[in-house]
């Protein structure tokens, strides 16, 4: 009796390290850019549309709902440097990064000072800072979420693409 309950516990801690590991079905992609010598990076989750639309994913979001930027375990920003979206400053450090649905076409980029909890559990009492997103419909479809850093100028454009839509925001260091 005594084995059989050893065994069961033993089987029990093993499920449960193994289940976060089995839950993150979705590829991880990075992107990476270098201004004034200091690294920005950010990793996401890559779903992928399976012959839906960006209207079946994203559609059902209303005001004030949020959208983690990918699947899975949170999106994840790690800055090296300040960066200056406008007149909102973000420090370096490490954040979580969402998409605010404002509207139909308007939406924010949400700062969580939160980061590595699972994509689904955003805490608002954790937003540092949200800046405009430029909402952009591509005549060419992305099947998985694509973020990208691109140098743009002295600074850099932040872009998620999935479907047909693109939200876009440019920055400075």
């Amino acid at each position: 009796m005594k084995r059989l309950l050893t065994g069961f516990i033993a089987l029990a801690v093993l499920v449960g390290l193994a289940l976060p590991l089995q839950a993150q079905n979705n590829p991880r992609g990075k992107t990476e850019l270098t201004l004034k010598g200091k690294t920005i990076s950010i990793e996401y989750g890559r779903p992928s549309l399976h012959g839906r639309t960006i209207a079946d994913m994203l559609g059902q979001l209303k005001p004030g709902q949020f959208w983690r930027l990918g699947a899975d375990q949170s999106t994840t920003l790690v800055t090296g440097t300040t960066l200056h979206f406008g007149s909102v400053i973000v420090p370096a450090g490490t954040y979580s990064l969402w998409a605010e649905k404002i509207s139909d076409g308007t939406w924010k980029l949400v700062f969580n000072k939160q980061h590595g909890q699972w994509g689904t559990q955003h805490n608002p009492k954790l937003d540092f800072a949200s800046v405009p997103l430029r909402e952009e419909k591509t005549s060419d479809s992305a099947e998985m979420v694509t973020i990208k850093l691109i140098r743009k100028g002295r600074g850099g454009e932040f872009s998620v693409h999935w479907g047909d839509l693109k939200l876009v925001t440019d920055f400075r260091a």
